[in-house]
C-alpha cells in the first residue's frame, strides 16, 4: 500500500472539514460564551481574533525580531495566513516555555491555538486536539565542529546533552542516550550557545532547526547524525472547541491548495519541504 505525502494527506482532509463548516460560517462567541457552539461553529478567546501562543525562541519557526520587537518565523507566517483564510485578525501573546503550551491550551481561556514546531504525539493528542500535519521533521545530534563525538561516545555519564524541555528531542535523548546527563533548557538558543561555548557536549533537537541555526548563526557547530524519527508538526487546539479544529484544518488545506504554504516554505527554507 502506498503512503500519502504530507500534502496529499492535508488536502484530503479539506473535504471533510469543509462539510463540517458548510452553512455554518466561522461564527465565534468569545471566551465568556455560556453554551457550547453548534457543529461547525467555534469559540474564540477574543472576538474576531485568532489568539496564538508559542515559545518564541525556536528559529526559523518562531523568534523575536530584535529591531521591531515582533515575532517572526515560519510558524508566525503560517498563523497569519491561517487567520486571513479564516477571516480573523492575528493576536500573539508573549512567549512562554514550550512545556507549558499544551497545558495552557487544555485549560482554555488564554489562547485559541499553540503553534510552535510541535510534533503530533499520542501523549499530546490525549490532552488537546492536534491539527492535520503541516511540516515533516526528524531529530539531529549537534556538536562542535571538529569533534570526534558520536552517538555511542555521547552515551556516557561524563557527557552532558542539552535539550529543550518538553520536546521530542528531549524524549529521544532520554531513551537513546540514557547514561548521559541531560540538561533541560527553556530555549534551543540556550542549548546551541552552550554547546558552542563548550558547556555542553552536544545538543539533540529538531533537524530543520539545527540546520537553520548552523547555517545562520552557529557556524562552528556541526550535525553528526540525522535521526529519522518521522515526526510531523501540528497545531494544538482545545478538545472543547472541535469547530475550531475543523476550521484550522480547512484553512491549512486551502493554504496547501492555493500555494500559500509553498510560498512560506520557500521564504524560510529556500525550497518546499
Amino acid at each position: 500500500m502506498s503512503m500519502l505525502s504530507r500534502r496529499q494527506f492535508v488536502q484530503g482532509g479539506s473535504v471533510v472539514a469543509a462539510m463540517l463548516l458548510a452553512g455554518c460560517g466561522s461564527s465565534s462567541s468569545g471566551a465568556d460564551a455560556s453554551s457550547a457552539p453548534a457543529d461547525g461553529e467555534y469559540k474564540l478567546v477574543n472576538e474576531g481574533k485568532l489568539t496564538c501562543i508559542s515559545n518564541l525562541f525556536f528559529p526559523p519557526f518562531e523568534s523575536m525580531n530584535e529591531a521591531s520587537g515582533e515575532p517572526e518565523g515560519f510558524d508566525i507566517d503560517v498563523s497569519k495566513e491561517l487567520a486571513k483564510h479564516m477571516g480573523l485578525e492575528i493576536n500573539w501573546l508573549p512567549s512562554q516555555d514550550f512545556d507549558t503550551l499544551v497545558p495552557t491550551i487544555k485549560q482554555g481561556g488564554k489562547a485559541d491555538i499553540a503553534i510552535a514546531g510541535m510534533t503530533i504525539t499520542d501523549a499530546r493528542k490525549a490532552e488537546v486536539d492536534m491539527s492535520e500535519p503541516y511540516v515533516d521533521s526528524n531529530q539531529s545530534i549537534v556538536v562542535k565542529s571538529g569533534s570526534t563525538e558520536t552517538a555511542e561516545t555521547l552515551d556516557d555519564a561524563s557527557k552532558t546533552i542539552a535539550v529543550q524541555g518538553g520536546t521530542t528531542g528531549a524524549d529521544w535523548a532520554d531513551e537513546n542516550l540514557p547514561n548521559a546527563t541531560k540538561k533541560r533548557l527553556s530555549t534551543i538558543i540556550d542549548a546551541m550557545s552552550g554547546c558552542q561555548s563548550g558547556l555542553y557536549d552536544a545538543v539533540v533537537c529538531d533537524l530543520p532547526v539545527s540546520s537553520y541555526q548552523i547555517k545562520e548563526s552557529y557556524t562552528d557547530l556541526q550535525i553528526i547524525e540525522e535521526i529519522p524519527t518521522g515526526e510531523q508538526y501540528g497545531i494544538a487546539i482545545s478538545k472543547d472547541n472541535p469547530g475550531l479544529t475543523a476550521a484550522v484544518n480547512a484553512a491549512l488545506a486551502e493554504m496547501e491548495e492555493d500555494g500559500t504554504m509553498a510560498a512560506i516554505e520557500m521564504e524560510w527554507f529556500g525550497s518546499e519541504i
